[in-house]
């Protein structure tokens, strides 16, 4: 009997001691998960001033920085590109959106010239992981499992249905179908879900396959929502019934009224000429306010359903004690949406033959509905402009960061962009960036760390010298301190530049060339330091 008793305290012991082995290899390093949100209007959520409700998201806000003055490329596949690699849209290969070229940086697919964050991770000892949209290459070398990703479930194109694989980018009339891969390998939609929770299945899924193997993990959850087209369950929207009926002029006054109110925009700003694509709210019929309205509320309502999954993420980690080790960086991929393609460009003939757009079907699987830039710019409230464009409406977005070592409850007007999140993850991962890869050189960083603005030691993350720019499809922005140089659309001329100040000017309404001849010269001399890095084409293809 004592000899039991011995060997099943030895084997406490040394179970123990298994244990005590397991909690000193257990990973010091955080975990993170990078969330996207697709054409997210920078005065939606609630932390933000909006009155959709989004009580996860604004928590999270609370429990981390907000940030107010967060720089995005001014469309969705160079954003994703940069974010990924921490480096110029053209290097990168996405100098415009979702085309396949053969000259250099317009490649439509991520290059050899960069190296990914899963890349890096990878070698640092993490697990890496992504759902969503992926919209950076569509053939089998370009997959997200060969950059990086240990486990993938993506769509391959820009948009997709919410609800079903039926192609909302269609050409023709012939019925075509979006296209999935897992871990590389075609994939089909499951029959019957929905796109926000399904991408949150698949990451909650892929961590929680990993948990037994004690190391961090990367996850990127590129949601395809809320952009078009605008489709979910009644209970979403339902809630905002009645909301939006004073429409898109009086909605965005009250946007910024309210980020006036929330200190994030300085008293007096007004908002900018109305878009003259926009048709004034009081000449529509009661029909036409109808169907404005169904279509913001619909908008509302997949914000809203984005934060309940967003929400399950954060419920998740906490069931598995990884949210206090977890930093979680939150962000749109631009400005809000304005286009609707169901009307008018590329996909009308197939749209209108598979997808019906009656009031009574406004937000049903087989719909395609789109807000346009007359709730687009409500959505952007005081900024000129909207998704597609290099004035502040196209480019600046919502972004939150959370975590262990992050400022709680700081909102911060300091200057970033998508640059800045690679090496502020290195930083966290305690890894560098790798000039050379594979034996072959890659392209330096182009952002800067977070790290010390995050730890205290300065209040700013660029200095007053930083420059940032970005140019796509024409669209271009130079940026230095509070001087903006703009080119809209193509040709890329210098005598079509615009010039503006946003501290004394954040609406971008009064073009300062000819006041201010010294500024505009300086960043027209940066504009061609940058057009020669990034072999700039100036004329349309």
């Amino acid at each position: 009997m004592i000899r039991v008793v011995l060997i099943f305290l030895l084997l406490i012991e040394v179970s123990g001691c298994n244990r005590a082995e397991e909690q000193k290899q257990a990973p010091n390093k955080p975990n993170i998960i990078v969330i996207v949100a697709d054409d997210l209007g920078y005065a939606d959520l609630g932390c933000y001033g909006g009155i959709i409700e989004t009580p996860n998201l604004d928590k999270l806000a609370a429990r981390g920085t907000q940030f107010t003055n967060f720089h995005t490329a001014p469309t969705c596949a160079p954003t994703r590109a940069m974010l990924l690699t921490g480096n110029d849209n053209h290097i990168a290969g996405m100098g415009i959106q979702g085309e396949t070229m053969e000259e250099w940086g317009y490649e439509g697919h991520l290059t050899d010239r960069v190296v990914t964050i899963p890349q890096v991770l990878k070698k640092a000892g993490y697990h890496t992981f992504i759902a969503g949209k992926w919209h950076l290459g569509e053939k089998p070398e370009n997959n997200p499992h060969q950059k990086g990703f240990d486990r993938s479930f993506v769509m391959l194109q820009g948009a997709g249905n919410h609800s079903n694989d039926i192609s909302v980018l269609g050409i023709g009339d012939s019925l075509q179908l979006s296209d999935y891969t897992e871990d590389g390998k075609p994939a089909s939609w499951p029959e019957g879900a929905y796109s926000t929770t399904y991408y949150t299945d698949r990451i909650i899924g892929y961590i929680e396959d990993n948990l037994q193997a004690n190391r961090p993990f990367f996850a990127l959850a590129t949601y395809t929502s809320p952009h078009w087209p605008l489709q979910v369950d009644s209970i979403y929207w339902q809630k905002y019934k009645g909301r939006f009926d004073q429409g898109y002029e009086q909605w965005r006054l009250d946007n910024l009224d309210r980020l006036i109110k929330k200190g994030f925009l300085p008293e007096g700003t007004k908002v900018p000429q109305l878009n003259p694509n926009v048709t004034p709210w009081d000449s529509l019929s009661q029909g036409e306010q109808q169907i404005e309205v169904r279509k913001m509320e619909l908008y509302a309502g997949m914000v809203d359903q984005l934060d309940v999954q967003i929400g399950r993420l954060m419920e998740y980690l906490t069931s598995i004690n990884a949210l206090d080790n977890t930093r979680i960086i939150f962000m749109s991929d631009n400005g809000a949406a304005a286009e609707d393609f169901f009307y008018k460009g590329p996909f009308v003939d197939h749209s209108q033959k598979y997808f019906n757009n009656d009031f009574d079907n406004m937000g049903k699987p087989d719909s395609y509905v789109s807000y346009g830039p007359q709730w687009a710019e409500a959505g952007t409230a005081s900024f000129r402009d909207h998704k597609g464009y290099t004035r502040e409406g196209g480019v600046l977005a919502p972004m939150i960061i959370a975590g262990y070592g992050i400022p709680t409850g700081m909102v911060t007007n300091a200057f970033a962009s998508v640059l800045d999140l690679a090496p502020t993850i290195y930083d966290w991962a305690g890894t560098t960036y790798p000039l050379d890869y594979d034996d072959i050189r890659r392209y330096p960083l182009r952002g800067e760390t977070m790290e010390d603005f995050f730890s205290g030691y300065q209040s700013f993350i660029h200095d007053s010298t930083y420059v940032f720019a970005v140019e796509q499809s024409g669209d271009m922005l130079v940026r230095k301190g509070d001087w903006k140089l703009v080119n809209e659309g193509y040709p890329i001329e210098e005598d079509r530049f615009e010039l503006y100040n946003l501290n004394m000017d954040i609406t971008e309404s009064e073009d300062l060339s000819k006041v201010y001849p010294a500024e505009r010269a300086e960043l027209i001399a940066l504009w061609r330091e940058y057009r020669d890095q990034s072999k700039i084409k100036l004329d349309k293809f």
